[in-house]
């Protein structure tokens, strides 16, 4: 139960720092459905991720297929870091790598900053990661937590800028179409994803500092909106049931 609360702000997290770099953040504006169903978005980050951490080799090679076909399909032009125009293809080897490490650091510093335990600890998540961009076609892919580090830095430096879209894209991460209780669940999420959030980073996407209060305010929340759910709730179980179909 713990894990889904950080995986949820890890999620939340990865979305944002894909927002920093403006090939993929083009593809999200131009191709994505984020604004017209911004829950079937979540869904489809999501269901890679339980596929990647639940499901069989052979069903994780059928859904990479699925979203390798779907990556075919985008492509455009995007502003650079030096502000000129230069194309982009969701299957370029670097724009996965950027999205990769953005998921990898995100899911990681979630869980740490939750006070959560890493299983077998850092660096081999960091490393067990690294396998489930394979089928992506990333064979380049950091494998401890030196050399993911080591590569942020170096996209920090070469390749994330505010873009033109930056703002409108972020806004709607932050301010989805919930209701009610849904809506404050979110905004603990986000603010505690925001919280764990590199000073560079926050200033890239145009977000002010968050107190690491939002940390210890979520987790007591979603505690409580998890325990009334049931033990496991119920995205979980439907990941599961997906995953039961699909083998």
């Amino acid at each position: 139960m713990h894990g889904s609360i950080a995986t949820l702000v890890g999620g939340v997290r990865a979305l944002l720092l894909q927002a920093a770099h403006p090939a993929p953040l083009s593809g999200v504006a131009e191709h994505s459905r984020y604004e017209s169903d911004p829950l079937g978005r979540l869904a489809g980050t999501t269901r890679w991720l339980t596929v990647t951490t639940f499901a069989s080799t052979e069903v994780i090679e059928r859904e990479a297929a699925r979203v390798n076909a779907m990556h075919e399909h985008v492509k455009g032009e995007f502003k650079n870091k030096n502000n000129e125009t230069q194309n982009y293809k969701a299957k370029d080897p670097r724009f996965l790598l950027w999205v990769h490490c953005a998921f990898t650091d995100s899911f990681l510093k979630a869980h740490l900053a939750l006070g959560y335990p890493i299983d077998k600890g850092a660096d081999v998540y960091v490393s067990q990661w690294s396998k489930s961009a394979v089928a992506l076609g990333l064979k380049s892919a950091p494998q401890s937590v030196k050399e993911l580090e080591a590569t942020l830095d170096d996209f920090r430096e070469n390749d994330l800028r505010h873009a033109d879209r930056t703002d409108e894209v972020v806004k709607f991460i932050l301010n989805p179409p919930f209701n009610g209780a849904g809506k404050y669940f979110y905004k603990l999420i986000a603010n505690a994803a925001i919280a764990t959030l590199d000073p560079r980073e926050l200033k890239l996407l145009g977000l002010k500092k968050r107190s690491k209060i939002w940390l210890k305010i979520s987790r007591v929340g979603l505690d409580i909106f998890l325990a009334i759910l049931g033990s496991e709730p119920p995205a979980m179980v439907a990941a599961h049931a997906r995953i039961k179909r699909l083998s």
